[in-house]
């Protein structure tokens, strides 16, 4: 099955539908920490999501706001994988296209939060250049990646 990965096309009960269905691979489940059709609607309206859609249906997702001008500093608030997608490097190349998107759209910084122990999530920002800024927080864990430009991306 052929996936194509598109921008901002999915519906808010298409987010809300995957959330769930990869709600237990957040570390803490995302539904401990939010309401999943509320935090869909926010997606769908205020980010930028970068999407793997299989057969129209949503099986990755990055969620990010590249709105703060002030800072300059990007947010990835949301990464998702579909349970039967995962190990295929859906999450990288959605990561990589939200990095050239705050890089294009003159971002300095971009940061996420993850859970403290969520090791596979770690390696995968870490693979990408995210560094730790300090010590988990409670459970969860903020890494940041400075943004120079085009030539700062991180290798295919």
């Amino acid at each position: 099955m052929a996936l194509e990965f598109v921008r901002n096309t999915s519906t808010e009960a298409a987010v809300a539908a995957h959330l769930a269905e990869c709600d237990a691979d957040f570390e803490p489940p995302l539904s401990r920490r939010v309401e999943l059709n509320a935090y869909a609607r926010k997606l769908v309206t205020l980010a930028t999501r970068f999407e793997a859609l299989a057969d129209r249906r949503l099986v990755g997702l990055v969620a990010a706001y590249c709105d703060d001008l002030a800072s300059r500093q990007a947010f990835i608030t949301s990464v998702s994988v579909s349970p039967d997608w995962t190990g295929q490097g859906i999450a990288l190349r959605l990561m990589r296209e939200s990095i050239a998107y705050a890089t294009e759209a003159g971002m300095r910084t971009i940061a996420l939060e993850v859970g403290a122990k969520n090791g596979r999530a770690i390696g995968l920002y870490s693979k990408l250049g995210f560094a730790a800024d300090a010590g988990p927080r409670q459970d969860m864990l903020r890494m940041t990646l400075a943004l120079r430009g085009p030539e700062s991306m991180p290798p295919p």
